[in-house]
Protein backbone atom coordinates (compact mmCIF):
# COMPACT_ATOMS: atom_id res chain seq x y z
CA UNK A 1 0.00 0.00 0.00
CA UNK A 2 2.84 2.41 0.87
CA UNK A 3 4.51 1.71 -2.45
CA UNK A 4 1.29 2.34 -4.37
CA UNK A 5 0.63 5.49 -2.39
CA UNK A 6 4.12 6.84 -3.09
CA UNK A 7 3.78 6.03 -6.77
CA UNK A 8 0.46 7.88 -6.84
CA UNK A 9 2.02 10.96 -5.19
CA UNK A 10 4.91 10.97 -7.65
CA UNK A 11 2.46 10.77 -10.55
CA UNK A 12 0.49 13.74 -9.18
CA UNK A 13 3.69 15.76 -8.78
CA UNK A 14 4.79 15.00 -12.35
CA UNK A 15 1.38 15.96 -13.77
CA UNK A 16 1.25 19.14 -11.64
CA UNK A 17 4.76 20.15 -12.69
CA UNK A 18 3.94 19.54 -16.34
CA UNK A 19 0.76 21.60 -16.05
CA UNK A 20 2.66 24.39 -14.32
CA UNK A 21 5.28 24.44 -17.06
CA UNK A 22 2.58 24.64 -19.72
CA UNK A 23 0.89 27.46 -17.79
CA UNK A 24 4.20 29.35 -17.49
CA UNK A 25 4.84 28.78 -21.18
CA UNK A 26 1.40 30.16 -21.99
CA UNK A 27 2.16 33.24 -19.88
CA UNK A 28 5.48 33.69 -21.66
CA UNK A 29 3.77 33.27 -25.01
CA UNK A 30 1.16 35.88 -24.08
CA UNK A 31 3.89 38.25 -22.92
CA UNK A 32 5.84 37.67 -26.12
CA UNK A 33 2.75 38.52 -28.12
CA UNK A 34 2.59 41.96 -26.51
CA UNK A 35 4.35 44.90 -28.09
CA UNK A 36 4.27 46.35 -31.57
CA UNK A 37 4.26 43.88 -34.45
CA UNK A 38 5.00 45.60 -37.74
CA UNK A 39 4.28 44.21 -41.17
CA UNK A 40 6.15 45.83 -44.08
CA UNK A 41 4.07 47.50 -46.78
CA UNK A 42 6.79 49.40 -48.64
CA UNK A 43 10.54 49.29 -47.98
CA UNK A 44 12.92 51.42 -50.04
CA UNK A 45 16.66 50.88 -49.91
CA UNK A 46 18.70 53.46 -48.04
CA UNK A 47 22.35 53.89 -47.14
CA UNK A 48 23.65 52.99 -43.64
CA UNK A 49 22.58 55.04 -40.62
CA UNK A 50 25.06 57.74 -39.59
CA UNK A 51 25.58 59.70 -36.38
CA UNK A 52 25.34 63.49 -36.20
CA UNK A 53 26.62 63.10 -32.61
CA UNK A 54 27.25 66.40 -30.80
CA UNK A 55 25.96 68.65 -33.56
CA UNK A 56 22.71 70.29 -34.62
CA UNK A 57 23.21 69.21 -38.23
CA UNK A 58 20.31 66.74 -38.57
CA UNK A 59 19.11 68.81 -41.55
CA UNK A 60 22.23 67.88 -43.49
CA UNK A 61 22.31 64.23 -42.43
CA UNK A 62 18.65 63.76 -43.37
CA UNK A 63 18.91 65.51 -46.73
CA UNK A 64 22.20 63.81 -47.59
CA UNK A 65 20.61 60.44 -46.83
CA UNK A 66 17.64 61.44 -49.00
CA UNK A 67 19.96 62.29 -51.91
CA UNK A 68 21.88 59.04 -51.41
CA UNK A 69 18.59 57.17 -51.80
CA UNK A 70 17.87 59.20 -54.91
CA UNK A 71 21.19 57.97 -56.32
CA UNK A 72 20.15 54.41 -55.54
CA UNK A 73 16.75 54.99 -57.15
CA UNK A 74 18.26 56.40 -60.33
CA UNK A 75 20.77 53.56 -60.69
CA UNK A 76 23.88 55.54 -59.78
CA UNK A 77 24.82 53.10 -57.04
CA UNK A 78 25.58 53.51 -53.36
CA UNK A 79 27.42 56.64 -52.23
CA UNK A 80 28.56 57.90 -48.85
CA UNK A 81 28.49 61.67 -49.31
CA UNK A 82 30.06 64.23 -47.00
CA UNK A 83 27.60 66.03 -44.75
CA UNK A 84 30.31 68.24 -43.29
CA UNK A 85 31.33 69.57 -46.70
CA UNK A 86 27.84 71.06 -46.99
CA UNK A 87 27.83 72.18 -43.33
CA UNK A 88 31.13 74.01 -43.79
CA UNK A 89 29.73 76.24 -46.52
CA UNK A 90 26.51 76.68 -44.58
CA UNK A 91 28.44 78.19 -41.65
CA UNK A 92 30.06 80.71 -44.00
CA UNK A 93 26.70 81.65 -45.55
CA UNK A 94 25.14 82.12 -42.11
CA UNK A 95 27.88 84.53 -41.15
CA UNK A 96 27.26 86.52 -44.34
CA UNK A 97 23.54 86.61 -43.58
CA UNK A 98 24.21 87.71 -40.00
CA UNK A 99 26.15 90.70 -41.29
CA UNK A 100 23.31 91.62 -43.67
CA UNK A 101 20.86 91.24 -40.78
CA UNK A 102 23.02 93.59 -38.67
CA UNK A 103 23.83 90.93 -36.13
CA UNK A 104 20.32 89.49 -35.88
CA UNK A 105 20.88 86.43 -38.07
CA UNK A 106 20.50 82.83 -36.94
CA UNK A 107 24.00 81.55 -36.11
CA UNK A 108 22.85 78.24 -34.65
CA UNK A 109 23.67 74.88 -36.17
CA UNK A 110 20.19 74.05 -37.40
CA UNK A 111 18.95 74.57 -40.94
CA UNK A 112 16.47 72.89 -43.30
CA UNK A 113 16.48 70.86 -46.49
CA UNK A 114 16.78 73.70 -48.97
CA UNK A 115 20.03 74.79 -47.31
CA UNK A 116 21.56 71.52 -48.47
CA UNK A 117 20.30 72.10 -52.01
CA UNK A 118 21.63 75.67 -52.15
CA UNK A 119 25.12 74.63 -51.04
CA UNK A 120 24.99 71.60 -53.35
CA UNK A 121 24.19 73.89 -56.29
CA UNK A 122 26.82 76.50 -55.49
CA UNK A 123 29.68 74.33 -54.23
CA UNK A 124 28.91 70.74 -55.22
CA UNK A 125 29.68 67.87 -52.88
CA UNK A 126 32.40 65.28 -52.25
CA UNK A 127 32.52 61.73 -50.84
CA UNK A 128 32.70 61.44 -47.07
CA UNK A 129 36.09 59.75 -47.24
CA UNK A 130 37.46 62.85 -48.97
CA UNK A 131 36.05 65.30 -46.40
CA UNK A 132 35.09 63.81 -43.02
CA UNK A 133 34.84 67.14 -41.18
CA UNK A 134 36.72 65.66 -38.22
CA UNK A 135 39.76 67.90 -38.02
CA UNK A 136 39.75 68.34 -34.24
CA UNK A 137 40.94 65.02 -32.87
CA UNK A 138 37.56 63.47 -32.04
CA UNK A 139 36.11 60.24 -33.41
CA UNK A 140 32.60 61.75 -33.60
CA UNK A 141 31.22 65.11 -34.69
CA UNK A 142 31.00 67.80 -32.03
CA UNK A 143 30.47 71.45 -32.98
CA UNK A 144 30.09 73.05 -29.58
CA UNK A 145 33.46 74.82 -29.65
CA UNK A 146 33.28 75.52 -33.38
CA UNK A 147 29.88 77.16 -33.05
CA UNK A 148 31.14 79.27 -30.14
CA UNK A 149 33.92 80.63 -32.35
CA UNK A 150 31.47 81.25 -35.19
CA UNK A 151 29.32 83.35 -32.86
CA UNK A 152 32.37 85.18 -31.53
CA UNK A 153 33.83 86.23 -34.88
CA UNK A 154 30.36 87.22 -36.15
CA UNK A 155 30.28 90.27 -33.89
CA UNK A 156 33.31 92.02 -35.42
CA UNK A 157 32.04 92.98 -38.91
CA UNK A 158 28.74 94.09 -37.38
CA UNK A 159 30.58 96.41 -35.00
CA UNK A 160 32.90 97.87 -37.64
CA UNK A 161 30.19 97.74 -40.34
CA UNK A 162 32.44 96.02 -42.82
CA UNK A 163 33.37 92.50 -43.92
CA UNK A 164 37.09 93.06 -44.46
CA UNK A 165 39.35 90.68 -46.37
CA UNK A 166 41.02 89.87 -43.07
CA UNK A 167 37.68 88.98 -41.48
CA UNK A 168 36.78 86.68 -44.37
CA UNK A 169 40.17 84.99 -44.02
CA UNK A 170 39.53 84.48 -40.31
CA UNK A 171 36.14 82.90 -41.08
CA UNK A 172 37.79 80.44 -43.45
CA UNK A 173 40.50 79.75 -40.88
CA UNK A 174 37.93 78.95 -38.17
CA UNK A 175 35.87 76.49 -40.22
CA UNK A 176 38.98 74.96 -41.81
CA UNK A 177 40.59 74.46 -38.41
CA UNK A 178 37.66 72.41 -37.17
CA UNK A 179 36.34 70.79 -40.33
CA UNK A 180 39.37 70.74 -42.62
CA UNK A 181 40.32 72.57 -45.79
CA UNK A 182 38.19 71.81 -48.82
CA UNK A 183 40.23 69.94 -51.44
CA UNK A 184 40.57 71.66 -54.81
CA UNK A 185 40.84 68.19 -56.37
CA UNK A 186 40.82 64.58 -55.18
CA UNK A 187 40.92 60.99 -56.35
CA UNK A 188 37.92 58.74 -55.77
CA UNK A 189 37.89 55.10 -56.86
CA UNK A 190 40.89 55.74 -59.06
CA UNK A 191 39.42 58.75 -60.87
CA UNK A 192 40.45 62.37 -60.41
CA UNK A 193 37.78 64.99 -59.68
CA UNK A 194 37.10 68.49 -58.50
CA UNK A 195 34.07 68.93 -56.23
CA UNK A 196 32.06 70.30 -59.16
CA UNK A 197 33.10 67.59 -61.63
CA UNK A 198 32.31 64.87 -59.09
CA UNK A 199 28.90 66.42 -58.43
CA UNK A 200 28.14 66.49 -62.16
CA UNK A 201 28.54 62.69 -62.33
CA UNK A 202 25.75 62.22 -59.78
CA UNK A 203 23.05 63.58 -62.08
CA UNK A 204 21.13 65.33 -59.29
CA UNK A 205 19.26 68.48 -60.35
CA UNK A 206 18.28 70.49 -57.25
CA UNK A 207 15.50 72.16 -59.25
CA UNK A 208 13.72 68.79 -59.33
CA UNK A 209 13.08 68.91 -55.58
CA UNK A 210 10.47 70.91 -53.69
CA UNK A 211 9.45 71.49 -50.08
CA UNK A 212 5.79 71.16 -49.14
CA UNK A 213 4.01 72.17 -45.94
CA UNK A 214 0.42 72.25 -44.66
CA UNK A 215 -0.49 75.23 -42.54
CA UNK A 216 -3.02 78.06 -42.80
CA UNK A 217 -0.20 80.62 -42.67
CA UNK A 218 -0.83 81.38 -46.35
CA UNK A 219 -3.31 80.07 -48.95
CA UNK A 220 -3.27 76.46 -50.10
CA UNK A 221 -1.72 75.77 -53.51
CA UNK A 222 0.45 78.87 -53.21
CA UNK A 223 4.01 79.40 -52.02
CA UNK A 224 4.94 81.25 -48.86
CA UNK A 225 7.42 81.52 -46.02
CA UNK A 226 7.14 79.19 -43.05
CA UNK A 227 8.47 81.44 -40.25
CA UNK A 228 10.59 78.95 -38.35
CA UNK A 229 14.02 80.03 -37.04
CA UNK A 230 15.89 77.49 -39.17
CA UNK A 231 14.35 78.95 -42.34
CA UNK A 232 16.84 81.80 -41.97
CA UNK A 233 17.02 82.23 -45.76
CA UNK A 234 13.26 83.02 -45.79
CA UNK A 235 12.68 80.43 -48.50
CA UNK A 236 9.22 79.62 -49.86
CA UNK A 237 7.34 76.35 -49.36
CA UNK A 238 4.40 74.99 -51.31
CA UNK A 239 1.25 74.69 -49.19
CA UNK A 240 -1.38 71.93 -49.45
CA UNK A 241 -4.22 70.66 -47.23
CA UNK A 242 -3.19 68.06 -44.68
CA UNK A 243 -4.84 65.14 -46.45
CA UNK A 244 -2.95 66.01 -49.62
CA UNK A 245 0.34 66.23 -47.73
CA UNK A 246 -0.22 62.65 -46.53
CA UNK A 247 -1.38 61.66 -50.02
CA UNK A 248 1.87 63.01 -51.45
CA UNK A 249 3.99 61.12 -48.93
CA UNK A 250 2.13 57.87 -49.60
CA UNK A 251 2.27 58.32 -53.36
CA UNK A 252 6.00 58.99 -53.20
CA UNK A 253 6.82 55.96 -51.06
CA UNK A 254 4.53 53.64 -53.02
CA UNK A 255 6.27 54.69 -56.20
CA UNK A 256 9.84 54.17 -55.05
CA UNK A 257 10.65 57.73 -53.89
CA UNK A 258 11.79 58.47 -50.35
CA UNK A 259 10.86 61.60 -48.39
CA UNK A 260 12.97 64.06 -46.38
CA UNK A 261 10.94 64.95 -43.27
CA UNK A 262 11.14 68.05 -41.05
CA UNK A 263 9.14 68.01 -37.84
CA UNK A 264 8.71 67.94 -34.07
CA UNK A 265 10.20 65.15 -31.94
CA UNK A 266 9.70 66.78 -28.55
CA UNK A 267 6.50 64.87 -27.68
CA UNK A 268 6.40 62.15 -25.02
CA UNK A 269 4.88 60.00 -27.73
CA UNK A 270 8.17 60.13 -29.66
CA UNK A 271 10.45 57.38 -28.39
CA UNK A 272 13.58 56.73 -30.41
CA UNK A 273 14.69 54.15 -27.84
CA UNK A 274 11.45 52.17 -28.30
CA UNK A 275 11.43 52.74 -32.06
CA UNK A 276 7.92 54.24 -32.09
CA UNK A 277 6.28 57.68 -32.36
CA UNK A 278 2.56 58.08 -31.61
CA UNK A 279 0.03 60.70 -30.47
CA UNK A 280 -1.88 58.68 -27.85
CA UNK A 281 -5.46 59.50 -26.95
CA UNK A 282 -5.23 60.19 -23.22
CA UNK A 283 -8.39 62.08 -22.28
CA UNK A 284 -11.25 61.18 -24.62
CA UNK A 285 -10.64 57.46 -24.83
CA UNK A 286 -14.29 56.74 -23.94
CA UNK A 287 -15.28 58.16 -27.33
CA UNK A 288 -13.71 55.14 -29.03
CA UNK A 289 -16.18 52.35 -29.94
CA UNK A 290 -16.11 49.64 -27.31
CA UNK A 291 -13.84 51.57 -24.97
CA UNK A 292 -16.29 51.21 -22.10
CA UNK A 293 -15.91 47.44 -22.37
CA UNK A 294 -12.15 47.55 -22.03
CA UNK A 295 -9.66 48.22 -19.27
CA UNK A 296 -8.82 51.56 -20.94
CA UNK A 297 -12.33 52.83 -20.41
CA UNK A 298 -11.96 52.45 -16.64
CA UNK A 299 -8.59 54.20 -16.34
CA UNK A 300 -7.92 57.73 -15.19
CA UNK A 301 -6.13 60.09 -17.58
CA UNK A 302 -2.93 59.64 -15.61
CA UNK A 303 -3.20 55.86 -15.78
CA UNK A 304 -3.83 55.98 -19.51
CA UNK A 305 -0.80 58.22 -20.01
CA UNK A 306 1.41 55.83 -18.04
CA UNK A 307 0.09 52.91 -20.10
CA UNK A 308 0.60 54.69 -23.42
CA UNK A 309 4.15 55.75 -22.70
CA UNK A 310 5.21 52.21 -21.87
CA UNK A 311 4.96 51.58 -25.64
CA UNK A 312 4.17 47.97 -24.77
CA UNK A 313 1.49 47.59 -27.43
CA UNK A 314 -0.56 49.72 -29.88
CA UNK A 315 -2.60 52.40 -28.15
CA UNK A 316 -5.63 54.42 -29.36
CA UNK A 317 -4.48 57.67 -30.97
CA UNK A 318 -5.75 61.20 -31.40
CA UNK A 319 -7.44 61.87 -34.72
CA UNK A 320 -5.48 64.83 -36.09
CA UNK A 321 -7.29 67.45 -38.18
CA UNK A 322 -6.09 70.49 -40.10
CA UNK A 323 -7.43 72.63 -37.26
CA UNK A 324 -5.77 70.71 -34.42
CA UNK A 325 -2.52 70.61 -36.37
CA UNK A 326 -2.60 74.37 -36.85
CA UNK A 327 -3.41 74.91 -33.19
CA UNK A 328 -0.31 72.93 -32.24
CA UNK A 329 1.82 75.18 -34.43
CA UNK A 330 0.16 78.41 -33.23
CA UNK A 331 0.70 77.47 -29.58
CA UNK A 332 4.33 76.54 -30.21
CA UNK A 333 3.62 72.93 -29.25
CA UNK A 334 4.65 71.77 -32.72
CA UNK A 335 8.08 73.18 -33.47
CA UNK A 336 10.87 72.69 -35.98
CA UNK A 337 13.01 70.24 -33.99
CA UNK A 338 14.54 67.66 -36.23
CA UNK A 339 14.93 66.37 -39.79
CA UNK A 340 14.85 62.66 -40.67
CA UNK A 341 14.42 60.46 -43.74
CA UNK A 342 11.29 58.41 -44.51
CA UNK A 343 12.06 55.20 -46.38
CA UNK A 344 8.91 53.12 -46.27
CA UNK A 345 5.58 52.17 -44.71
CA UNK A 346 4.59 49.47 -42.20
CA UNK A 347 1.36 48.54 -40.39
CA UNK A 348 0.96 47.31 -36.83
CA UNK A 349 -1.23 44.41 -35.72
CA UNK A 350 -4.20 46.77 -35.41
CA UNK A 351 -3.81 47.95 -39.02
CA UNK A 352 -2.43 51.38 -38.13
CA UNK A 353 -0.05 52.86 -40.70
CA UNK A 354 3.46 54.02 -39.76
CA UNK A 355 6.29 55.59 -41.72
CA UNK A 356 9.68 53.86 -41.57
CA UNK A 357 12.02 56.60 -40.41
CA UNK A 358 15.81 56.66 -40.70
CA UNK A 359 17.29 58.82 -37.95
CA UNK A 360 20.83 60.23 -37.66
CA UNK A 361 21.55 59.36 -34.03
CA UNK A 362 23.75 56.37 -34.80
CA UNK A 363 22.85 52.70 -34.46
CA UNK A 364 23.51 52.15 -30.75
CA UNK A 365 20.74 54.25 -29.23
CA UNK A 366 17.92 51.83 -30.00
CA UNK A 367 17.57 48.12 -30.83
CA UNK A 368 16.42 48.87 -34.38
CA UNK A 369 19.64 50.01 -35.97
CA UNK A 370 18.77 53.69 -35.62
CA UNK A 371 15.34 53.44 -37.30
CA UNK A 372 11.90 54.06 -35.82
CA UNK A 373 8.29 53.98 -37.02
CA UNK A 374 6.16 57.13 -36.81
CA UNK A 375 2.40 56.65 -36.93
CA UNK A 376 0.35 58.48 -39.53
CA UNK A 377 -1.33 60.51 -36.80
CA UNK A 378 2.03 61.53 -35.39
CA UNK A 379 3.13 62.62 -38.84
CA UNK A 380 -0.16 64.48 -39.42
CA UNK A 381 0.31 66.42 -36.20
CA UNK A 382 4.05 66.98 -36.13
CA UNK A 383 5.24 67.52 -39.70
CA UNK A 384 6.61 70.98 -40.45
CA UNK A 385 7.45 70.20 -44.08
CA UNK A 386 8.66 67.51 -46.45
CA UNK A 387 11.02 67.50 -49.41
CA UNK A 388 10.26 65.30 -52.41
CA UNK A 389 11.16 64.92 -56.06
CA UNK A 390 8.59 66.64 -58.27
CA UNK A 391 7.81 63.30 -59.90
CA UNK A 392 6.84 61.95 -56.48
CA UNK A 393 3.82 64.29 -56.28
CA UNK A 394 0.42 63.01 -57.51
CA UNK A 395 -0.52 64.55 -60.85
CA UNK A 396 -3.65 66.29 -59.57
CA UNK A 397 -1.71 67.95 -56.74
CA UNK A 398 1.09 69.00 -59.10
CA UNK A 399 -1.50 70.66 -61.32
CA UNK A 400 -2.98 72.57 -58.37
CA UNK A 401 0.50 73.73 -57.37
CA UNK A 402 1.41 74.73 -60.91
CA UNK A 403 4.49 72.50 -60.93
Amino acid sequence: MKTRFLSFLILILIVSQSFGQKKDAAKSSTKAEEGYKFTPVVEIKATPVKNQAGTGTCWCFATTSFIESELLRTGKGEYDLSEMYIVRYNYVDRLKDNFVQQGKGNLGQGSVGHDFMIEFTENGIVPDEVYTGLNYGMPNHNHRELNSFVNAVATVPVQVKKESDQYLSIVDAVVDTYLGKVPASFTYKGVGYTPKSFTATLGINPDDYVEITSFTLFPFYQQGIVPIPDNWRKANYYNVPLDELIMTMDYALNNGFTVAWDGDVSEKGFSHSKGVAIIPELVKVDEYPGAEKTRLGKMTAEERAAEAYKFSKPFPEVKVTQESRQEGYDKNVTTDDHLMHLTGIVKDQAGTKYYITKNSWGTARNPFGGYLNMSENYVRAKTIAIMVHKSAIPAEIKTKLGI
